[in-house]
This record gives structure tokens, sequence and C-alpha cells, in this order.
């Protein structure tokens, strides 16, 4: 038995972690096979925070002191669960925000003006002399965000930037420098454009209904950077392959990875598989505060980033 303190991490994703944590513990992979004999000496469990938490396992853990989000999103976890049996959740909040907005604009700059399909048409033979897709211009596009955290904050500036008209909506008032509607359904029917910036949770699953789908129209974009349950998955699909739904452009999916079989045929669409905060600084960043926080909990410190709502 080694004498340095042991962790799990739970995540096949997150394996490239373990060289950085076995500094200072011994660490266990639950892919692996559960480590049945550290079940006693296992201190803290590593998780992304979109994955439900393993209730039972932990209650196995009679050591465990701390669960440590990777993530800066932490939807997967009972926040008052973990609390009422005295575990604390810390998470990598203000890391990643900008990195997720820039892709979103990534996404609506591909979805609208058609990039990601012009280079399919150019590599397969499509563009001929007399051929030319005409694409509308960002300009004037009004683009509506749900929830003006800090991801749709950098959104809604980045798209004033591009000459869009921006409105949000999200459950409470807040002082903003653009207006918030009335209602979701009431953004959906005044948006071209709408994007899903808003946190996860089981309130509300499904958020963007077949009624929201419907309102935004057969002209409008869906974008999603937030949580893929958020949106209708089914009734999305469905929208977009009747034409009663213009486009969508997602990096989230109700089930990570998504079955690339469920999108084969549902047209006018940009897909990218989970990676609009996964950039090199981003990820340096959230490990950074994970041994921070790690750290913290071993030395029976204040712990550097806890989740507190």
């Amino acid at each position: 038995m080694s004498d340095r303190p042991a962790l799990l991490i739970m995540q096949r994703h997150l394996a490239p972690l373990t060289p950085f944590l076995e500094s200072q513990w011994t660490v266990y992979r639950f892919w692996e096979g559960p480590p049945v004999e550290a079940q006693a000496d296992i201190r803290a469990l590593v998780v992304a925070g979109e994955f439900p938490l393993d209730k039972t396992l932990i209650e196995q853990l009679p050591a465990l002191e701390l669960i440590a989000c990777f993530t800066s999103g932490y939807d997967g976890i009972d926040v008052d669960w973990c609390r009422a049996r005295g575990l604390p959740v810390t998470h990598a909040p203000g890391v990643n925000h900008e990195d997720v907005a820039d892709h979103a604009i990534g996404l609506i700059l591909s979805a609208r003006r058609r990039i990601a399909e012009g280079d399919r048409s150019l590599r397969t033979g499509g563009w001929t002399p007399d051929s030319k897709v005409i694409t509308p211009s960002l300009k004037g596009q009004r683009l509506g965000v749900v929830g003006l955290g800090a991801i749709g904050q950098a959104i809604a500036t980045r798209a004033e930037a591009l000459r869009m008209a921006v409105s949000w909506w999200g459950p409470r008032e807040k002082a903003s420098d653009w207006p918030r509607a009335a209602s979701l359904l009431d953004l959906a029917r005044s948006s071209d454009i709408l994007v899903v910036a808003c946190k996860a949770d089981e309130n509300n699953r499904g958020l963007i209904s077949p009624e929201i789908i419907e309102a935004l129209g057969p002209q409008g974009l869906l974008v999603n950077v937030a949580r893929g349950q958020l949106v209708d998955e089914a009734a999305l699909i469905d929208a977009l392959k009747s034409g009663r739904l213009g486009q969508a452009a997602l990096d989230v999916y109700e089930d990570e990875p998504t079955d690339p079989a469920r999108w084969a045929d549902v047209p006018n669409t940009v897909l990218t598989p989970h990676t609009g905060g996964a950039t090199t600084e981003a990820v340096q960043g959230m490990l950074g505060l994970l041994m921070q926080n790690l750290s913290a909990a071993l030395a029976k410190q204040p712990l550097v980033t806890p989740v507190r709502d």
C-alpha cells in the first residue's frame, strides 16, 4: 500500500489527468474495475460534471472527503445530497466560458454561411462554374440567448460586434446591456437564431420543447453549447426533417457520445463532439484548479473553488 492518499477517477476520458495526479496521490481508475482493495482509503473522487454521480459507490467509500469536478458545469452532481453527507464539491468556474462563446459563434457562422457544407461540396466536385451558394449576412440577424451567465454574456458581446441584434431570456431578471424577453417563447418567436447557454438541472430538462422549436420556425437556427438534455432532441430531429425548423448547430447531445446513425439523415445541421470549451488553455486552467482543490482538501485548508449554490 502506498503512503500517498488515494483518489478515484470516474470517467475514462479523464484518464490523461493520471500522470499529473500521481505526483501526490495513488490514482485508481473506475473503468478498470471498482478498486475494492482501496475502498477504505479513497479520499477524493475526480469526476466530469455532466455525468450522474454514482451514489451507491460513494456510500461504500468511508474515507471520502471531496467530490472534485474537473469541469465548470456540475449538473450531474446532486450537490444537496453530497452536502447532507458532509461532502464538499469543487469545480472549475471562469475558465472556459470565453472559449465556449467562441465556439458558439463558430457554429453560427458555419451554419448560416454554410461553411462546412461548402467544404464538403468542394471536395466532392459540387463547385461548378454555374453554381453559387447565396447565404444570409449576419448583419441584422436577431440573436436570442437563453441564459445570460458568463457564457451567454460572452456570446452576446461577440454577436453584437458581428452586427446582430441581441436579446435574452432567463428565469430571473438581471442588469444587462440587452433587453430581456418576457418569456422563452417570446424570445424564440422574435429570434432568427436561438443560442442555448444556460445551466442544466432536473428542473429545466427539455426546456427547448416542441413549442419553442416551432416558434423559432422554418428560417430559424438553434444552437446548443450548454447541455444536451436542455433540448427535446427527438422533437428537434423531427422538426429538422420536416422543415419546421431551419437549422441546428450542436455541440452537446442527449446521450454522449451521440450515436452517429441518429444524425445520418438529419438535414441542415452542423455537429461538433462537445469540444466547445476544450482548448489547451482551458484544460490547463481546469487542471490547475483541480490540483489546488485536491491539495487544499488534503491539507485541511479552505477549498479554492467550492460549489456554493
